[in-house]
Order: C-alpha cells, then structure tokens, then sequence
C-alpha cells in the first residue's frame, strides 16, 4: 500500500508449505476481512440485472503503471486486472494465483516459483521473463515504492544497487525457462509470499510494453495489457469513471460470475449516500454525519457494514531547515507541544465518526498480532503517554521551551492536504482549531489541493506539515517503521537517527531477523525513538464503512494489501 490521504502510500503475511524450521513462527495470520453479503433492504443499483456493478472510489486514480502507482485507488485497479504469482483468499489467506507451486531453500533465501498456464489478454503466455522485466525495471526507474524491493522490505538482492543505478541484470531475479521464475534474497523474509500478492510484484509483458510510446504505458485501455480477472474497457487518467469488463483469457475465468463493472470517483460523503440511495451505486464509503444518519434508517442500516481498514492517519513534520522559520519543525519540543495539543478522541467522536480509533502509537492499532500470543503489535495504547497525548499544560510546557531554544514567539506553519473526500477537510480543520486554540502564537493555514499536487509536493519536499494516511503492505509492524528510517519512503521528514536504522536494519537483515521475541521487542524500542523524537504525531486507525446493496455478494474486503477484491462477486 503499501498504501498517502485517502490512498496507500499503501500483503499480508501468511503461510505456505516449503518453508521449514524456525522461519514458521514468523507467518502471521492476516487480520483480514471478507465480507460476503446478501441483505434486504433499500438502495443500490437498478443496473445490477445487466450483470454489472458500481462502485465509489473514493479519489482519483493516480497511475495504472504498477512501477509508479503508490495509491490505494490505483493499486485496487491494477489488481483487478493484473494477477501476481500469490493471491489473497477470501478470508485473506496467501495463496497461489499464477504461481502453480514454489519451492523455498533451507536457508529461506532463494524462492523458486512454477507458473501455471495463463494467458494475457492479447493472447501471449504468461512467462517468468514477464517477472524479471517488471521487478528489473522497478528497481531501474526508482520510484517512490521501489524501496519495497530492496532490504528495509522484501530484501531481493542487489535490489538497492540496482535502485541506485547499478546494472538491473544484477537483480536476484531469473528465468531459467518460460515457467520458473527464481528469486534470491539477501536475507530471509518470513512475510515474502505475501508480498507477491502486491501490485509492485505484478508481471508486464515486456514485448507489449515495447509497442507503447514512452510514458503512455498504463494510461489508457490500448496502453495497457491484462492478465487478471478484468480488462479496462474505458479509462483516461483523472477521469472519474472506469469501467472494466470480464477477461475471458483469465486462467480462472470460470470462477469469476459478473460480467464487468464500473467504478465511480465520488469524493464527498453526501454524495456517496445520495447515489447509493438513487441507486446510481451499489458500493460506498461514508463517513461522519452520514454514518448517523444511516443508523437511525432502519431499513438503510440493513446495509451498512464497517471492518477495520489497517490505515494510520498522523501529521508528518517536515524538519528541513529550507522550510518556514528556518526550520523550526526541527525543534523537537515545537514537534511535541503539536502532539499533545491535538485531542484525538475528539477528532474520531466529531468529525471523522466511522468507527475510527484514536491512536497514540506509530503503529495502527488492531494490526499485526503476535504469532506467539495473539496481541496486537499497538495493543497498549498508553505505553509512550510520555510523549504521546492530548495534555494542554504539557503540550504548553513544550511550547515554552521551544520558543526559549528558537529565540521565536511565534510560529505560521502551513499544513497540506489532499481534497479528493470530504473527511479530511474536516480533520484539518480540526486539528488547525485545536493547535491554535491551545497554542499561543502557533498558527496553522491550510492548504488543500488534488491528490497529484499533493503527492508531487510531499515528495519533492514542499511542505511543513502534511495529513497523511498509511496503509499496511504486509501484516507486520515493519510495513510502517520503515517509512522513517534514513533510507525509507518517500515522505521526508528530513529526519534521521543511527540508532533507529540500526535497530530497523538488525530486524531486517541482522541477527535479530531470526530471533522472533527479540525483533518484537526491538520494534518497540525504534517505535519509543521515532515518538519521543515526535518524528510524527499518530491521530486515528481508521475504519471503513461502506453501504452495500442488497443484491451484492461476495466482496472480499482487506486491511493489508488491496483493499477491496471482486472476483468472487455474484449479483442476485
């Protein structure tokens, strides 16, 4: 996600047969959700009977090119279309799709997988060549989820060389014939085969990628080439429509009972209810007042559904000296009297109101539990109070010392977000209410703007504060402590800390890789750095509530991985 604001900037572990000996312990279960629906009552689509179905996405889809899309919206689609060597089940298990069988070495370091028969949709065999020119030319072009690869994640080797301009050819990936596809690591992964079910492992067929003009590969149906369950039978970049039909050529094409459907962009709340309840569509997320009001429908809320969606909202500072008052955001106690000004509970009883959780780690809560005793990685909430809290007189005492150390008595910080949904205006305004109201001299603009303008000034550094959201790419605590390493993502806090990397790195690819009670422990211990440094300030977990019509069966919903899964969909 491997999941940004209303995106991922966004599999799952799980388990499979090969693996032996200690490297068993770290297959996690999924906390997943398959919602698999048939409930009477009003709302829906009138449309359902031609066999197609309509969907919200919530914001726009910002790339279909596996190698640049780092969104949730863009993710979903390019997994309905494209098939990965794994796939998750309907209750969120790992399991094989274009991958038949694999194989795993006793050392857990080299994975070789035997592809199945299957067809793109122009009619070329899926090959193992298909893998190894889409993971070589991830690593070549160096975007911002190439790190994935590389050894903060699935540690595939020479995949940070090749990220920094070595010769692709030198990636751990072969193809020592058209059906076996090899992968060499330079650590083992316990969570590896649920990364295949990600997006940025899909396959391209290169000989089809070679008959696009540069650039345009993915931006429209002629550019771009299926092997999944569905085809794009109609999509212009930005637009707020796609639709898909039903791929005949799927290997599992058999399983896969509607014919197409359609998704819409609908960024407002109020919109969503209106077209689900005109029946303009039968899949939507709502949020705040509209959940409410759902609730006191007795025959709507027969349609209302919430799961936990994995996702953690949080405020990035942004420490560069290059941004407003001279860095200022650099001041670890302006960092911390932002933090504990910010009333979390209230932001999730008033204003986002969907069963969200407020959350004082830098781990969502209800994710990732303990292979050995079932507890969620954040199950304690109030372990880093310390640093992490709504506390006027401490967030004030902060603030005193801040001013004292920056020789300041007032700060004008500017907080971006994106616009594509409603909530977040909300949230922002929220918390821009909260800061000022118990911050003296602390000055919060907002500054909307689309989700491309967004992410283009997250990443080229253009910011002091930003609302983000992260979604988890794999069901350990890993897929969010290693946004803030030296080397990590893309979002850049400028900040950077030897110890952490060193305890990220030793979880990663170091002793404590093998040692599953003492990684666990050591996780706490980056997390205790990264928030008594208030590299972030954590909001809320949120969750998703989505009105389903009545028709509608066999949605398959995640809170790792793609967020939603239609292949098992049936319209009554």
């Amino acid at each position: 996600m491997k999941k940004f604001f209303s995106g991922q900037w966004k599999v799952v572990s799980g388990k499979g047969s090969g693996v032996s000996g200690k490297w068993k312990i770290f297959f996690l279960a999924l906390f997943t959700f398959h919602l698999s629906l048939f409930m009477t009552g009003c709302g829906g689509s009138d449309s359902a009977g031609d066999g197609k179905l309509s969907v919200m996405l919530g914001s726009n889809v910002v790339s279909l090119d596996s190698a640049q899309a780092t969104d949730s919206a863009s993710f979903e689609v390019i997994a309905d279309c494209i098939d990965g060597l794994m796939q998750l089940d309907s209750e969120g298990k790992v399991i094989p799709a274009l991958a038949e069988s694999y194989d795993v070495s006793e050392d857990g370091k080299t994975y070789t997988f035997k592809l199945r028969d299957a067809k793109w949709a122009n009619g070329d065999d899926v090959t193992a060549e298909d893998f190894v020119f889409a993971w070589r030319r991830h690593c070549q072009k160096a975007e911002e989820y190439s790190y994935i690869m590389g050894n903060t994640v699935a540690c595939v080797k020479n995949a940070d060389a090749v990220i920094k301009g070595d010769d692709p050819k030198n990636l751990g990936v072969s193809a020592p014939d058209n059906k076996t596809f090899v992968v060499e690591l330079d650590a083992p992964v316990p969570f590896f085969l649920s990364l295949m079910c990600f997006p940025t492992f899909y396959p391209i067929n290169e000989k089809f990628y070679n008959t696009v003009d540069s650039g345009s590969y993915g931006t429209s149906p002629e550019t771009f080439l299926s092997n999944g369950a569905f085809a794009l039978t109609s999509y212009i970049p930005g637009t707020a429509n796609i639709q898909l039909k039903k791929n005949d050529s799927y290997w599992n094409a058999a399983q896969v009972s509607i014919d197409g459907f359609q998704y819409q962009v609908v960024s407002s709340s109020d919109n969503a209810l209106t077209s689900f309840k005109n029946g303009t569509l039968n899949v939507v997320s709502i949020n705040g007042n509209q959940v409410e009001h759902v609730k006191k429908d007795a025959e709507l809320s027969k349609n209302l559904n919430s799961f936990p969606s994995g996702y953690l909202y949080y405020i990035s500072f942004n420490q560069d000296a290059k941004n407003h008052h001279a860095g200022a955001l650099a001041n670890v106690n302006l960092r911390l009297a932002i933090s504990n000004a910010i009333d979390r509970e209230s932001l999730v009883d008033n204003f986002v109101m969907s069963g969200a959780k407020a959350t004082y780690t830098a781990v969502p809560v209800e994710f990732a539990p303990n292979a050995k005793t079932g507890k969620f990685f954040a199950e304690n909430q109030k372990q880093f109070a310390d640093y992490v809290g709504f506390n006027v007189d401490k967030a004030q005492g902060f603030l005193k010392a801040a001013k004292s150390e920056l020789g300041k008595e007032s700060f004008e910080l500017n907080l971006i977000y994106s616009n594509d949904g409603d909530s977040a205006a909300k949230v922002v305004q929220a918390v821009k209410s909260q800061v000022e109201e118990n911050l003296p001299g602390v000055i919060v603009n907002l500054q909307p703007m689309p989700k491309a303008e967004y992410l283009s000034n997250i990443t080229s550094n253009n910011y002091d504060i930003a609302l983000v959201d992260w979604a988890p790419d794999y069901n350990d605590p890993m897929t969010f402590l290693t946004l803030w390493t030296t080397e990590g993502c893309e979002i850049a806090e400028h900040w950077s800390n030897a110890d952490y990397d060193k305890i990220i790195t030793d979880c990663s690819t170091g002793d404590l890789a093998a040692d599953y009670d003492a990684r666990w422990d050591a996780m706490y211990n980056a997390e205790k750095i990264l928030l008594e440094n208030a590299v972030i300030a954590p909001l809320y977990t949120n969750a998703n509530t989505v009105l389903i019509s009545p028709n509608v069966t066999g949605i398959d919903f995640h809170s790792v991985c793609i967020d939603r899964v239609y292949k098992n969909v049936k319209l009554q």
